[in-house]
């Protein structure tokens, strides 16, 4: 029996009820619906900046960003000239790539339609495919959001006023928790590594570090650097300058995770151990370096693996250079030090001590007697002051200080200091003041944020209570009957702007002229090479232009056979640096000798 379906005959009629309704799609691109605040729409980058340092293309789990050149991006110290380009065919808008974005350059927009037939338009780069993006943002990061850790873990110190009771070291340094949590921060961008002298390998020993694999951290800064240790405790560290969170935050502790790696090993039987050196057999050529500091010590480590007889001509007791006597002990223990140099010994490097070139031994000798020689001395050579009465007894070059009370002398310096400069060595010296128990002022002819001093130094002077009067100018040293340094006389300034462009210079105000009772004067505005082992016949073999020897990029002189790196050579004047011309100088050699 069939029956007559009235719902299915009345149904379809119950539709007409929608023709008063609003439609839920619009007709594009006459009609265009607002889309919500945080809608994850395409990509926007600020161009500018942005740094280029990848983080959002190791983070994409569908692999839809790459970083590419554009033409109108350079790079530079802390830019990779890199930029992020998005595959919106595998893109999935998840903004993870936004959220770990260390600069907050890259944010998603509300743009949600794009329409082409060409496949190749669907690689965007943002920024320059949308640049009219940068006025609908919807979801971006701040340092609150942001999924990257913007907050260094603190390095513990000790408290100013127990600091100046001794040479004990100040930092406290990282505890095994403590490294791996500040280890964990770091993105792998590597423009750290660019902006090293010695490009070391940053990233790498930090994640070893932060796998919990410290003796893997030590094998891979040793790969090219045989003095991380002392580069973990006084490096100035160029390559936190660059560290991609330093833009919204704090840059890792890169120092201070290389001193944590190589404090793990605590003596250098251990430290042998670990490294487990691959020593090359003798290949029968003779090296002969001269000056014991970073760059003859790098030279000669390295040098030494790779089969060379290798023999360092040091003046003094210990090796080290201006690293062993120039740098405080509070910041640079000597056991550190010694530790590292007396691994090298260990792998055949050899160093003849308290041997003074062109006193003890002529460079002649050692000229003839080797197949290739290496100078790295440094700048051991202070200024003069420069100003009326510095002949006076009780008027001191801080770099004198320093290698006095680093060989284990205690000098008298009296009440009251003065130390004029405001670099790193006026600063070692005035800190260095305090502990031998005197009142310490720095007079600096500039602002305190001219000084070129670090601020981590500049800031524990302060915190020892040495006085920094900035805008002074030193003019004149007075002394007693006896030729004792008894007052300085100075006067204030005010800073000027440059004509020609360049930072603002001090000029003397008027009538500003005033007397300070002092009893030591310690002049720290530079130094210099002392060449006098060098005979005039060698002198015209080489070149020096400006007080530095002239090398090729292969740390090379004009006399094939003498190749030259530190201070000598390069005025950034740091160790690092110093170990990356020694670097440098032993593939340089090898080539040279071995071809």
């Amino acid at each position: 029996m069939a029956f007559f379906d009235i719902k299915g005959l009345v149904n379809p009629l119950s539709t007409l009820k929608q023709f008063g309704n609003k439609p839920h799609t619009v007709e594009y691109p006459k009609k265009h619906k607002e889309t919500a605040d945080r809608y994850r729409g395409l990509h926007f980058n600020d161009l500018e900046a942005c740094i280029g340092c990848g983080n959002c293309s190791t983070i994409c789990m569908n692999e839809a960003i790459d970083m590419i050149h554009l033409d109108n991006i350079e790079g530079s110290e802390g830019d990779s000239g890199l930029r992020p380009r998005v595959d919106n065919g595998r893109c999935c808008w998840c903004a993870l790539c936004v959220e770990v974005c260390p600069t907050g350059s890259l944010n998603m927009t509300k743009q949600d339609i794009f329409i082409s037939s060409d496949a190749d338009a669907f690689l965007w780069t943002p920024g320059v495919s949308n640049p009219e993006g940068k006025d609908i943002l919807s979801f971006t990061s701040d340092e609150k959001t942001s999924l990257s850790l913007f907050d260094r873990v603190p390095m513990p110190e000790m408290e100013g006023e127990e600091r100046v009771k001794s040479f004990a070291e100040t930092m406290l340094y990282y505890t095994e928790e403590a490294a791996r949590e500040e280890a964990s921060r770091c993105i792998s961008c590597s423009l750290c590594t660019e902006v090293c002298p010695d490009h070391m390998h940053i990233p790498e020993y930090i994640n070893a570090i932060a796998r919990g694999e410290d003796e893997d951290s030590i094998r891979i800064i040793y790969d090219n650097n045989p003095l991380g240790e002392m580069c973990g405790k006084v490096c100035t560290r160029r390559c936190e300058d660059v560290c991609a969170l330093q833009v919204r935050g704090d840059a890792v502790a890169i120092r201070w995770l290389k001193e944590y790696a190589m404090s793990r090993a605590e003596t250098a039987d251990i430290l042998k151990e670990i490294v487990n050196p691959d020593i090359q057999p003798a290949n029968g050529k003779k090296i002969g370096i001269v000056g014991g500091g970073p760059a003859g010590l790098t030279a000669g480590y390295y040098l030494a693996l790779k089969g060379f007889d290798v023999t360092i001509f040091e003046a003094n007791e210990y090796a080290g250079g201006m690293v062993m006597y120039g740098i405080p002990k509070y910041r640079l223990p000597m056991d550190s030090l010694n530790k590292q140099i007396d691994y090298m010994k260990s792998i055949g490097v050899k160093i003849q001590f308290n041997t003074k070139v062109g006193k003890d031994i002529s460079f002649d000798d050692i000229y003839k007697n080797h197949d290739a020689v290496f100078v790295g001395v440094g700048f051991q050579k202070p200024y003069n002051i420069g100003i009326d009465g510095e002949e006076a007894n009780g008027v001191i070059p801080a770099v004198s200080l320093l290698f006095d009370v680093n060989s284990g002398k205690t000098p008298d310096l009296g009440h009251k200091v003065v130390v004029i400069g405001g670099g790193n060595v006026a600063i070692d010296g005035a800190r260095v003041s305090r502990r031998l128990g005197s009142e310490v002022v720095i007079m600096y002819r500039r602002r305190v944020e001219d000084m070129p001093a670090d601020w981590e130094e500049i800031e524990g002077a302060e915190v020892e209570a040495v006085d920094i009067m900035p805008q002074t100018i030193p003019i004149e040293i007075i002394s007693d009957e006896n030729n004792k340094v008894t007052g300085i006389k100075y006067l204030k300034a005010e800073m000027k702007a440059d004509a020609g462009g360049g930072r603002p210079r001090p000029v003397p105000i008027e009538g500003s002229e005033a007397i300070m009772e002092v009893s030591t004067v310690i002049g720290a505005i530079g130094q210099e090479a002392d060449y006098s082992f060098l005979s005039d016949e060698y002198m015209n073999k080489i070149e020096i232009n400006r007080g530095r020897m002239v090398v090729n990029d292969q740390q090379q002189t004009k006399d094939p056979k003498i190749f030259a790196g530190g201070d000598a050579v390069n005025r950034t004047a740091d160790a690092i640096s110093a170990i990356a011309d020694g670097y440098r100088a032993v593939k340089a050699i090898e080539k040279w000798l071995m071809k």
